[in-house]
């Protein structure tokens, strides 16, 4: 189903955008530490307006009866169903991990 794969990269790109921010704060690029937590604040304000249901998986709704929590990604059930309970804190801590690495840099690091 293409509404799953498409599901499956944009959660594979905000997962990565997670992952990088504190590996590029780290090397002190922090304006693009800084672009990703942009990107996946816009993520977070989606599923925000959307009462934390992604929006593609009203689409997926549509071509099947499946509700189980992986009916709409590829993506383990556990994974699928923890995925917020999971990504949040994460998110938080790279953002708190890169903005204390900032602060403390002395630099306003690169692009």
């Amino acid at each position: 189903m293409a509404v799953k794969l498409i599901h499956t990269l944009a959660w594979a790109f905000f997962a990565a955008c997670i992952f990088a921010m504190p590996i590029a704060s780290w090397a002190g690029r922090h304006h693009l530490a800084g672009l990703l937590a942009m990107l996946v604040l816009v993520e977070v304000i989606i599923l925000a307006l959307n009462e934390w249901t992604c929006p593609l998986t009203a689409v997926a709704a549509r071509y099947t009866e499946d509700r189980e929590s992986n009916f709409d990604i590829y993506l383990p059930v556990w994974l699928a169903r923890y995925n917020k309970h999971l990504f949040g804190p994460l998110y938080v801590a790279a953002l708190i991990y890169a903005g204390v690495n900032w602060a403390t840099s002395g630099s306003s690091g690169n692009a």
